[in-house]
């Protein structure tokens, strides 16, 4: 595997990152999210990180997060081991379940981190699965609109950072409109993360 360019730093913000081998699915059934979920709490919650944002989907993930170590790398190694064993087991498979090693990209400015947590929660609404982040349980949408008091995002990361709930709702409107005060830098960074094209 290469080694990865980019060091981790304690509190910095990171989007972490990857989609299924050959582009396949890599959840199958509402349990198989459930168990990625608590295999984060498992292997990330407890040193490495803090999650501030997520959203699963059928074929990838992507994960807001922001260091409290710089362990990132090995936790997210034991996270897809411990993931890829589950499904192989579960479904009578072997082989790899994800592309390669995670991928990784620093959050260097508010404005990332802001639109970066709204591409995360459409990410459904882009994908076709719903018409509106609220109707998508494996996100933390939820959590920012005020709809569920979920524990796995930490929201008082970002406080004062964010605008209120019903504010929130608002900014992430699913129709195809241009995101506000978007820089041509941040558009250009934020495209190259697009696992769909």
């Amino acid at each position: 595997m290469p080694r990865r360019d980019l060091t981790f730093q304690p509190g910095h913000y990171y989007h972490l990152y990857n989609r299924g081998n050959d582009r396949q699915p890599i959840f199958f059934e509402r349990e198989n999210y459930l168990h990625f979920l608590r295999l984060i709490r498992r292997y990330l919650i407890e040193q490495p990180l803090d999650v501030v944002a997520y959203c699963l989907i059928p074929n990838h993930y992507h994960l807001l997060v922001r260091c409290k170590t710089n362990a990132v790398s090995g936790a997210m190694m034991r996270l897809s081991v411990a993931y890829t064993k589950a499904m192989n087991r579960r479904y009578n498979r072997v082989g790899v379940v994800f592309q390669g090693q995670f991928q990784a990209v620093a959050v260097d400015s508010d404005e990332y981190l802001y639109h970066l947590t709204r591409y995360i929660h459409l990410n459904p609404v882009k994908a076709g699965l719903v018409a509106h982040p609220r109707d998508w349980e494996f996100s933390s949408y939820l959590d920012y609109a005020g709809l569920r008091s979920g524990t796995l995002p930490r929201l008082d990361v970002l406080r004062q950072q964010l605008m209120s709930e019903a504010a929130y709702q608002t900014f992430l409107k699913p129709e195809d409109q241009p995101l506000p005060t978007m820089t041509s830098a941040f558009a250009t960074n934020l495209k190259a993360l697009m696992l769909d094209e």
